[in-house]
């Protein structure tokens, strides 16, 4: 085959790719002079709040009780800079055509991270208390340190209720970019939009899928595989998914569900219920009860 063919098999590739019906609702139109929302600069953001949140375990590890206060300080102005330009992005990214980036706008970026940053006390005694429930909840844990270096839990749930506190923030798109990457990290996939208490665990975590309108109550704990998820999609008279109904579980405090369990639909397990392995579950469970397989009869 020539060149010449080559050259001409290049082109009308770029010709089909170029027809707006082929990119039709697939092209994000970017306007000049407005950030565009990076997973890098959002990756910096976790391993600074996480540095915040756990120091000495994430950043710099040179910290100590004498400049614990320093090293907080200048991370916490490094992730005020970095997560108000995020939010400006996300921002940007969400409006129509006819949007611009204003002085407006930034300033409400600047002031949605202050108030991010200002929940952090509060995520970090959150968390406290999930570091505690995975430690207490795994014979094989030897100490609170493992549990927050190693497990894959305490990271995606994390990501989780950081990405949590600015959807409450109603910061656009940031967070679920913030849950995916735990996802990505993990196994462990957490929708920012789910309730869930304190003392919250996950044994193992791969597979694990919490559904967005999920609720979680305190001292909750889920093996690997489990899924809270949907039942069915209620449609429009259009035949499309109608968004923001409440569609996913609730789980009650000290609720045990095991391994590859499926709880789907708008239903409640009781809390201090457990729910065996390998089991599909649509219908309400009491409060106290113990779901298991039935034996097949020979």
């Amino acid at each position: 085959m020539s060149p010449f063919n080559f050259t001409h098999i290049l082109t009308q590739t770029v010709d089909e790719l170029s027809d707006s019906e082929s990119y039709k609702g697939l092209f994000h139109l970017h306007k000049d002079g407005e950030p565009l929302p990076s997973a890098k600069v959002l990756y910096d953001i976790i391993e600074l709040t996480r540095s915040i949140l756990f120091p000495g375990y994430y950043g710099n590890s040179t910290v100590n009780s004498r400049t614990v206060n320093y090293h907080i300080g200048v991370n916490i102005e490094k992730l005020f800079d970095l997560l108000s330009e995020q939010i400006l992005a996300g921002l940007c990214f969400a409006c129509d055509e006819k949007c611009s980036c204003t002085d407006q706008k930034r300033e409400n970026a600047a002031f949605l991270s202050a108030q991010f940053i200002s929940k952090l006390p509060e995520l970090r005694k959150i968390l406290a208390t999930d570091v505690e429930a995975a430690y207490n909840g795994d014979p094989a844990a030897e100490s609170f340190n493992e549990v927050i270096f190693c497990y894959p839990a305490i990271k995606a749930i994390g990501n989780y209720r950081i990405a949590h506190e600015l959807l409450l923030l109603e910061v656009p798109l940031i967070p679920r970019i913030i849950t995916e990457m735990a996802h990505s990290e993990t196994g462990i996939d957490i929708h920012p939009g789910a309730k869930i208490g304190t003392h919250f665990t996950i044994d193992h975590g791969t597979g694990v899928v919490i559904g967005a309108t999920s609720i979680i109550g305190n001292h909750v704990k889920l093996y690997q595989g489990v899924t809270l998820g949907a039942k069915s999609f209620p449609l429009d008279t259009e035949g499309k998914p109608i968004k923001g109904i409440a569609r996913h579980p609730i789980l009650e405090d000290n609720v045990i569900v095991y391994s590859n369990a499926t709880i789907l639909g708008r239903i409640t397990v009781g809390h201090d219920a457990t729910v065996g392995g390998n089991i599909w579950v649509t219908e309400d469970i009491p409060s106290g009860a113990r779901i298991v397989q039935t034996k097949a009869k020979k």
